[in-house]
């Protein structure tokens, strides 16, 4: 029960801290919640195409290549095209897509419905520690993928200069590649110091989402609003 409970705990977490940060207009919560359930779901599909993936002899291998293809092309592409498809084709065209930043908001309760589904999955198979360490590792990692991929989805949405399809492309490779890179690094047998490569490039997406979301905030639509508003003198 603990070890579903910690499975549970960090999305959740996560989510929430995400929605707080969208400090100019929240989403509608309906919207919220269906992201994060399709985000659950959605370890379906991937499952399957993992699955087929590593039937044709990608997995995780003393060889390199062989675990660079498991890397990007089995999991990292699986994963991050199904996050992708839901973000793009279903809360894209909403109407209460409205500001830049609802693209981070959106893709992390995607990111956090998969991340967390995927604990349940482990907490049932493995053992405590394993669960604590995908705690500070793994559902970490997915918050990292998703606001890369939603700060370009969130500009694309509100491009006026003609690069929607280049910004959209943009937000699927950056977290393509993130997630490629750090299950890389993760999984490679072939040299064991270079797992801590694995947590750099975790430590760098961090990083970079954080300047994401900083330069959302800034950059809001709502923001210059509420200004204009402030300034409207009081007769």
């Amino acid at each position: 029960m603990l070890n579903l409970l910690l499975a549970i705990i960090p999305g959740i977490a996560i989510s929430i801290y995400i929605y707080y940060l969208d400090i100019h207009e929240k989403e509608p919560h309906r919207f919220l919640i269906s992201c994060f359930i399709f985000g659950m779901m959605s370890t379906i599909p991937a499952i399957f195409m993992e699955e087929f993936g590593m039937s044709l002899g990608l997995r995780e291998s003393p060889n390199i290549f062989i675990t660079a293809g498991f890397a990007f092309l089995v999991i990292a592409l699986s994963e991050e095209t199904v996050k992708f498809l839901f973000l793009r084709y279903y809360i894209y065209p909403n109407d209460e897509f409205d500001e830049p930043m609802d693209g981070i908001v959106y893709a992390v309760m995607i990111g956090m419905g998969f991340a967390t589904l995927e604990n349940i999955l482990y907490a049932i198979n493995f053992n405590m520690d394993t669960i604590l360490v995908r705690m500070f590792t793994a559902v970490p990692a997915h918050a990292a993928f998703a606001i890369i991929m939603g700060y370009y989805v969130g500009l694309a949405k509100h491009s006026k200069t003609g690069k929607e399809k280049k910004l959209l492309t943009y937000g699927f490779l950056g977290a393509f590649l993130l997630h490629g890179i750090y299950d890389f690094f993760l999984f490679q047998q072939a040299f064991e110091a270079l797992a801590i490569l694995a947590f750099i490039s975790l430590g760098v997406g961090i990083y970079y989402s954080k300047l994401m979301i900083d330069y959302h905030q800034e950059h809001s639509p709502h923001k210059k609003e509420e200004k204009e508003e402030i300034d409207v003198p009081i007769v």
